[in-house]
């Protein structure tokens, strides 16, 4: 009678921290968060305006306030690690960060790994060109046999790869083939639209914009799947962020206007 109390008691204790150990498991990000007190966010730091360091060596940019502006509404401190974009996305999965903030376009194929934000930027892919460049560039036909320069798994490497007869030289970041591209190793690079008035303001590097090419595409914040509440208090952050004008005034800084709304046409 003994031994079958005692096991129905290892029996019991086993299904308690099993249960335990399952709860623990299911922990929201969310709890997780505000449990550390820190937003543990990821950028490239070398993507102008968006994220880079300043002359003083200091994380800055678009994307870095809008995640410092995110972590407040959630109560807690934004902490930043940077990465080349090639290693972005692994690190999140490999929970090393809780969300990466650096201009995540929300494809259907990344959906497949990560949960995303509600879209906080609207933009589109643009060629950049050398300033002295004259030749038509503007279709996929133009740039048959032209070599082009894209950032290592980002989307612009998939629509560039899109693009017949184009030769595609895919970089760690944008500084890598806009180096090349102004010393003539490229004939394009594509990249964000929101990129190009930044680069002709505030770089030496003799480029211009180009021509549009692609879908105008919306740019959220992924994180790891399975955090439902996570997900809600980023949506209802972002949409505080909206109402209360921050996210304006943030992008009216950077781009000089409010870049989760698409450009008007001129």
């Amino acid at each position: 009678m003994r031994s079958c109390v005692s096991m129905a008691r290892r029996v019991s204790a086993t299904l308690t921290l099993a249960l335990a150990a399952g709860a623990v498991h299911a922990a929201d990000l969310l709890d997780e968060v505000r449990q550390r007190g820190t937003l543990r966010v990821a950028v490239e730091g070398t993507y102008p305006p968006f994220n880079y360091k300043d002359d003083a060596g200091k994380l800055t940019g678009f994307d870095v306030e809008i995640a410092e502006a995110l972590a407040g509404k959630l109560g807690v401190k934004a902490t930043f690690s940077t990465t080349e974009w090639s290693a972005i996305l692994a690190g999140l999965q490999a929970g090393k960060y809780d969300v990466i903030v650096n201009q995540v376009a929300a494809t259907d194929k990344r959906r497949e790994a990560f949960d995303f934000s509600d879209p906080y930027v609207v933009s589109s892919a643009q060629l950049i060109v050398r300033a002295n460049e004259t030749r038509p560039l503007a279709t996929p036909a133009d740039l048959k046999g032209k070599k082009i320069g894209v950032g290592q798994g980002s989307n612009y490497a998939e629509l560039a790869k899109g693009i017949a007869g184009a030769e595609v030289k895919v970089y760690p970041g944008a500084p890598e083939y806009l180096q090349d591209l102004a010393s003539g190793r490229l004939d394009v690079a594509l990249n964000d639209s929101l990129l190009i008035p930044y680069l002709a303001q505030k770089t030496k590097l003799p480029v211009k914009a180009g021509a549009p090419i692609g879908p105008t595409e919306s740019n959220a914040i992924p994180f790891r799947k399975g955090n439902p509440k996570f997900k809600a208090a980023i949506d209802k952050a972002l949409a505080d962020l909206k109402a209360d004008g921050s996210f304006q005034k943030i992008s009216t800084k950077w781009f000089g206007r409010d870049v989760s709304k698409p450009p008007v046409a001129p």
